[in-house]
């Protein structure tokens, strides 16, 4: 590939927001490697002040670019956040975003959460004819709402555990007791990095879920609680890569476990049989078909103590750091995070 100016856009304004500043970081760092001028950037903060002019920011990019912090074991405080942007817009795209985006020949999404894996960024650049990493909005839109994308898996016939979706209207106790058996798992609706996400085994512990889950949106849905082993499968350009086992030390695989060094056992190829490693990637590529998700997307899945397979959801704008899921499954078939970066800019340069 030809050197390149990339953007790699990272932050925003999601409960996942430093776990995008680690990916942002890593990729920024990848792609240097391989030749690239590369500058990291917040999407809510911005990149100076509006206005500022633009026309050399390629020429400066290691003294330009966003310094991420090291992730923290809990969620960002999104109201600081807020609060400490200078020009206190209400605006989710920060201050010359924009305008150094379509300077660049591609911006590599580093985002996770609402700001960016909703589609509404993806929307934008659309607009302004700005090339970008991952897929589009409608496919983005439709995997970020857990409800949404459980029905079209459900048509494309991809087995999901039993559950329901507890609109903010709804009185979620009443349903939820009328409908579910315990043990059942409460998470946001729309959220990721298991941020909010409760296991409730007794019915007093379905208050604080409730509780916990509302801190972040006010819809989220309610599935059976599986106990069961944790997989995932990359889908890449249409072709399902090596499944990979998570798991945990202790507990689930909750934000701590998956941030946290040292916290979680991960094994790719995943210790399966021929048959239902092949019967999981089958389900990736379903899945990933059904949703539209064309470049490439990460499908989370469970399998019982009987061997049968449930398809949680899909992750359209994965963690990309050398250790996370996707790299590792990458690596298993020989591709480096250096190379699987660009791949991924050539397939998405590719598609749009």
């Amino acid at each position: 590939m030809k050197p390149m100016d990339i953007v790699v856009l990272s932050g925003g304004l999601s409960p996942e927001r430093d776990v995008s500043f680690v990916t942002g970081r890593e990729v920024t760092k990848a792609l240097r490697e391989r030749g690239h001028r590369v500058l990291m950037i917040d999407l809510f903060l911005g990149f100076g002040k509006e206005g500022d002019p633009m026309d050399s920011v390629f020429e400066h990019t290691e003294e330009l670019s966003f310094q991420a912090p090291p992730i923290p074991e809990i969620a960002p405080d999104l109201e600081a956040v807020r609060a400490s942007r200078e020009d206190s817009s209400p605006s989710l795209i920060g201050p010359n975003v924009i305008s150094v985006c379509r300077k660049a020949d591609m911006v590599f999404m580093a985002l996770h959460g609402a700001s960016g894996e909703d589609g509404r960024v993806q929307a934008a650049f659309d607009l302004y004819g700005v090339k970008y990493t991952g897929s589009g909005y409608l496919s983005s839109a439709i995997s970020m709402d857990k409800g949404v994308a459980k029905s079209f898996l459900i048509h494309a016939g991809v087995p999901v555990p039993e559950g329901i979706v507890i609109r903010k209207y709804e009185n979620a106790r009443e349903r939820i007791e009328r409908e579910m058996q315990l043990p059942y798992i409460v998470k946001p609706l729309c959220g990721g990095s298991s941020i909010g996400v409760s296991i409730v085994r007794k019915p007093e512990e379905l208050e604080p879920a409730l509780i916990e889950a509302r801190r972040w949106e006010k819809e989220f849905i309610v599935e059976r609680f599986i106990e069961a082993r944790e997989f995932s499968v990359c889908v890449l350009k249409g072709e399902a890569l090596p499944v990979i086992e998570i798991a945990p030390l202790t507990g689930f695989y909750d934000y701590k476990n998956k941030y946290k060094a040292g916290s979680t056992v991960e094994t790719c190829p995943a210790e399966l049989s021929e048959e239902k490693t092949k019967e999981m990637q089958k389900y990736a590529c379903m899945a990933a078909e059904a949703l539209g998700l064309s470049t490439y997307a990460r499908m989370d899945f469970l399998m019982d103590r009987k061997e049968h397979i449930y398809c949680l959801e899909a992750n359209t704008l994965p963690g990309m750091t050398p250790t996370s899921l996707i790299p590792q499954e990458a690596q298993a078939v020989g591709i480096s995070f250096p190379e699987l970066c660009e791949k991924l800019i050539e397939i998405s340069m590719e598609e749009k």
